[in-house]
This record gives structure tokens, C-alpha cells and sequence, in this order.
């Protein structure tokens, strides 16, 4: 499978202590199957911190699914167990590691699920105040056109993505 990452420069090597915190699913190294994307996060990275847009294209070998070393976790569809996840790992008050709905102490190895795109903030926002329950934050992402990433959190699980020129 192959997969793009959109940065501000060309990643030939991974390097996880470059990776923020506080991302959709912990400090990692995010990578999405869609290059457009991709594309876009570049731009995005570029504008705010200069440097050009690049890709990196990076090749996932398939086997990471069935090594039982790896700690992957993989979400299929919009749920309340995804929108907490998002939810827990953005925030830098969450202090509950033990929880497996949150990703801080990278306790995932691979991550795999949607993008909590921007437009999802004020939804967020609308739940933790109290003004809509988790019911109802589920049901207006439903519809919502999301994309999807990746996200690498350890050195072993790295080692399955191959740079592609």
C-alpha cells in the first residue's frame, strides 16, 4: 500500500522525536492514502512554517496486520469510541493513560482511522461544554465527508514503511 505524508520538507527518514503532541492520535509520524491530501497538508505546513511543499511517499508493507508485536488499533467507521479518542489525545489536560481510548504514552503502535478535520472543532467543543451528548456528536459526524491517516508511534512500527523516491 502506499502512502503520503505532506510536510515542509522531504522526509527520507523517520525521525519520532520530531512529532507533536497532541494530535488526533498521539505524537506520531501521520501518513494518509490519499494524495491530495497529503498535498494540501503541505501546503498547509508550508505556509505556516515555510520551506516548500513536499510529499514523501512511503511504501506499508502489508504485514504489520498480522505481526502480533505490533499494538495496532484501527477504527472502521465514526464512532464514539474514535471521537473520544480524537478528543482525549488533543487534549493536553487528559491525564487518565491507563485508558485505552487515549494514545499520549503511545501505547499504539499503528493508528488507522479518520481525520478530525477542522470542521469538527466546534462539534467537539459542543460536547465537552455539555451542550449535545456523545449520541448526538456521533450523529452530526456521520455525514461528515472525512479522510483518513495513519499514524506510526514507534520505532518497530517504522520499520514497515519503506521511502519510495
Amino acid at each position: 500500500m502506499i502512502l503520503y505524508h505532506g510536510s515542509n520538507t522531504k522526509i527520507p527518514n523517520i525521525d519520532l522525536s520530531k512529532a507533536r503532541p497532541y494530535k488526533d492520535f498521539g505524537r506520531g509520524f501521520y501518513l494518509t492514502e490519499i494524495k491530495e491530501q497529503a498535498e494540501r497538508m503541505a501546503d498547509r505546513v508550508a505556509d505556516r512554517f515555510g520551506g516548500t511543499a513536499c510529499i514523501s511517499t512511503f511504501e506499508l508493507n502489508d504485514d504489520f496486520v498480522g505481526d502480533d508485536n505490533l499494538n495496532v488499533l484501527k477504527f472502521d467507521n465514526h464512532s464514539k469510541e474514535w471521537a473520544l479518542f480524537v478528543m482525549n489525545n488533543r487534549d493536553r489536560n487528559f491525564k487518565d493513560f491507563e485508558d485505552k481510548l487515549y494514545n499520549g504514552d503511545n501505547k499504539y503502535d499503528i493508528v488507522v482511522g479518520a481525520v478530525a478535520n477542522d470542521d469538527l472543532v466546534e462539534t467537539f467543543d459542543l460536547f465537552r461544554s455539555g451542550y449535545i451528548n456523545i449520541d448526538e456528536l456521533v450523529k452530526q459526524i456521520i455525514y461528515r465527508n472525512l479522510t483518513n491517516q495513519y499514524s506510526f508511534h514507534s520505532e518497530k512500527a517504522i520499520r514497515y514503511l519503506k521511502a519510495v523516491e
